[in-house]
């Protein structure tokens, strides 16, 4: 991506698929509620996560906890990755989500 035009297309249509995802879960385990490319997702008991696209960045933020992961999007693969090398977004939400719920989840 050249462009903040660019990443915010990319960004938006990544955000609108997983809040689609989201929102298929039993709402008395989360919910998840998005505005200004920010999505927050509420659990039946603990603190929040939250999902933000970074324009100036071009990256997508996860934080859930005291932990936060940055996503930079792999031309090669089409994947987002963390820019530290702790996998791809489907792979950490999908961790973050399986540890919240206390069973196995694949976004």
């Amino acid at each position: 991506m050249n462009t903040d035009q660019e990443f915010l297309q990319v960004a938006e249509a990544l955000m609108q698929d997983l809040l689609a995802k989201l929102d298929t879960f039993d709402p008395d385990e989360l919910e998840a509620d998005a505005a200004a490319g920010v999505i927050k997702i509420a659990f039946a008991a603990g603190g929040p996560c939250v999902l933000n696209r970074q324009t100036a960045a071009h990256q997508i933020w996860l934080a859930e906890g005291a932990t936060a992961w940055h996503f930079e999007l792999d031309a090669d693969s089409g994947a987002w990755m963390d820019t530290k090398g702790r996998g791809a977004l489907d792979d950490v939400l999908s961790g973050v989500l399986s540890q919240r719920l206390g069973r196995r989840i694949q976004i």
